[in-house]
């Protein structure tokens, strides 16, 4: 019914996405400033989507440069479309084959910072939209696709959107997998800040990059200046180290004092951070390795944790240690899982360095049936390793459950094996997308089953072929949801 429009317009829906990865719209967060909340980028990329919807025939709403919307139809009830217009940085340096905002099409694919996660899905929604508008066929529920401008960082755009404008009644998020996701993990940022030092060695910078917390880090890097002749190393200690350590460990001499340390990994998302090579950890292994003690027993704070666990990227080892305070949850099991949704995931995704205090995060993924207290706790008890160490936690996200038998999962599920001539079953995935800010929604497309997962990747593309059939699977779902 909708497929002659798309197909149609294929070649207009790639030209727009292009357009919209043209904006490196990573979300910059200023409270103070109304009129760009979340960076002048972000607001571009926002205004031109509306207007873009606007000239197609959409009714458009900029919500104070938060968010804003696309809307179409009548009744009172409403189906919503969620996605997001930020990203993630993205730099050439980083190691990509093009400039991840200049997009380029090549063997079938389309690649640039936003193409899957999320202006391609966002783009085949809006046009998905289209075919039903231009269609003529009835429906008996309003149609909104709402677009937020801080989904990578605080949700601060949804929040915002909740407070000030009306919810959908059903709907689901163009933001992870097809053919759904009836699960979604518990999420949470724990920061430690404890003292920390190197003996013989002055900490001069402890950097990650600006790395985005959810987000496996690709690059660390440590300044040292030696404060004692007695830990000097010798003359060939940087030619002998570089040689070792190759592509993963590098040393610069900055003057004959001063050394800086810099450890390359592999960005992933951290929903999936087995994907990615961890450079903050590989830099904490490298220090544990190399750096001196005043006693041969000595065990110094970075070396303890890495013992603990802290920087396991499954289930930490000391999460199920039987000598924790208040151990009883899971004594009697080695990692942290359950059936619907699998093991708990950490990504150790930031470090800096200040006044003699060193500060750590780990982002969190943890299963739909357990609790995020109960494992906040686990890491409160730290405690009982490390005198003075302060844990807190943030960017609480409460999991998403929802029956594989619930209407909206059958549905959208039944639709994509239709369209798509793919049997697979609804999954359940450690990423957070919108989804779980309202009730009765779900994630759904636009990755393929069995397709590796590019979001937040070097070289992020995607496939021609998928952005196309996204929005025939979109628009399909949608007259059914609003029919």
């Amino acid at each position: 019914m909708f497929d002659k429009y798309l197909d149609d317009n294929f070649n207009k829906m790639q030209e727009e996405l292009i357009k919209l990865i043209s904006f490196p719209s990573v979300s910059e967060e200023d409270d103070e400033n109304l009129e760009e909340p979340f960076g002048i980028n972000c607001k571009n990329v926002l205004n031109y989507t509306l207007d873009l919807a606007k000239s197609m025939g959409f009714k458009v709403k900029n919500v104070d440069n938060k968010c804003g919307y696309i809307e179409f139809g009548e009744g009172e009830e409403m189906v919503g479309i969620i996605g997001h217009l930020d990203v993630v940085p993205a730099n050439f340096e980083d190691g990509w084959s093009v400039d991840p905002y200049k997009a380029e099409i090549r063997n079938g694919k389309l690649f640039g910072r936003g193409s899957i996660d999320d202006k391609g899905p966002v783009i085949a929604s809006l046009f998905a939209m289209k075919a039903i508008l231009d269609s003529g066929v009835k429906i008996n529920k309003r149609v909104r696709l709402i677009l937020g401008l801080n989904e990578e960082k605080n949700w601060k755009c949804i929040n915002y959107y909740k407070e000030h404008e009306e919810h959908p009644t059903i709907g689901f998020s163009p933001d992870a997998n097809f053919p759904a996701i009836y699960a979604e993990k518990g999420i949470m940022t724990v920061e430690l800040k404890h003292k920390f030092n190197i003996q013989g060695m002055d900490i001069i910078d402890f950097n990650c990059y600006s790395n985005a917390i959810n987000v496996v880090p690709k690059k660390c890097s440590i300044t040292l200046k030696y404060n004692s002749k007695l830990f000097r190393p010798n003359h060939n200690f940087v030619s002998e180290v570089n040689e070792l350590y190759r592509n993963n460990i590098e040393v610069q001499n900055i003057d004959e004092d001063t050394i800086k340390i810099t450890s390359y990994g592999v960005a992933a998302h951290a929903s999936h951070p087995e994907e990615g090579i961890n450079a903050i950890s590989n830099l904490v292994q490298y220090l544990n390795e190399h750096t001196s003690k005043s006693d041969a027993n000595e065990e110094i704070y970075l070396e303890k944790l890495y013992g603990l666990g802290f920087f396991d990227i499954e289930s930490p080892e000391f999460l199920a240690r039987k000598d924790i305070e208040f151990a009883t949850e899971f004594e009697d099991d080695s990692v942290v899982h359950d059936e619907a949704s699998g093991i708990l995931t950490s990504n150790v995704g930031y470090v800096s360095y200040e006044d003699g205090v060193l500060t750590l995060r780990t982002n969190l993924r943890v299963p739909v049936t357990i609790s995020l207290d109960s494992i906040f706790l686990r890491y409160r008890q730290l405690v009982r390793f490390f005198e003075d160490i302060e844990v807190t936690n943030s960017g609480i996200q409460e999991p998403l459950f929802v029956d594989k038998d619930n209407y909206l999962v059958k549905t959208l599920v039944d639709i994509f094996k239709e369209k798509s001539g793919i049997d697979a079953e609804p999954i359940a995935i450690g990423g957070g997308t919108y989804a779980r800010a309202f009730k009765n929604f779900v994630s759904y497309g636009l990755t393929m089953p069995g397709d590796k997962d590019m979001c937040h990747q070097v070289d992020e593309y995607i496939k021609l072929n998928d952005l196309l059939l996204g929005s025939k699977i979109y628009a399909e779902a949608i007259y059914k949801l609003a029919k």
